[in-house]
């Protein structure tokens, strides 16, 4: 299909993405409560193509539209990071249909939804040249580069220490 891009062209920014993807694995559906309070269910399906597989969020009723080996047309999806993992999702301006192209081929070896990434809400974009710092409604973490501050001693680091994270 024209326009549509490989799973492992995928990256932590992709957006407004249109996969191609067989269904390899259906996982159990998971009760979770959102960050508004909302008790909402979450499926996790792994798609494959011929270039890697990634895992798939679907909520509600999306999942009754999957079943393995089906293969699936996302249009408009985008990439989240859950705890630093990348997952492919729909999202309410996209959609997921079935596809009658077939994929013959499918690459299990390279899995992007393993690699932990970033997280998003730390940075504001590839090459932002973000070094970490403060985070909102957080404590500990960050990082300081030479002359900077030292968080282990709440000194200033005279720059003989190399740029560290912790």
């Amino acid at each position: 299909m024209e326009g549509t891009t490989k799973i492992k062209d995928l990256n932590p920014y992709s957006r407004r993405v249109n996969v191609l993807g067989k269904v390899v694995e259906v996982g159990q559906p998971k009760e979770i409560t959102t960050r508004f309070g909302e008790g909402k269910s979450v499926t996790e399906v792994v798609i494959g193509d011929e270039t890697g597989k990634i895992t798939l969020s679907l909520w509600g009723d999306q999942v009754s539209k999957v079943e393995s080996g089906k293969t699936l047309y996302i249009d408009n999806g985008y990439i989240s990071l859950v705890r630093g993992h990348m997952r492919l999702n729909v999202g309410k301006y996209g959609n997921l249909n079935d596809s009658e192209e077939a994929i013959e081929e499918l690459n299990t070896e390279l899995d992007m939804s393993e690699k932990v990434h970033e997280s998003n809400y730390r940075r504001s974009g590839p090459g932002s040249g973000s070094s970490g710092g403060f985070r909102r409604g957080g404590s500990g973490g960050g990082s300081y580069r030479r002359g900077g501050f030292n968080q282990n001693s709440g000194n200033r680091d005279n720059g003989d220490n190399e740029d560290r994270e912790f």
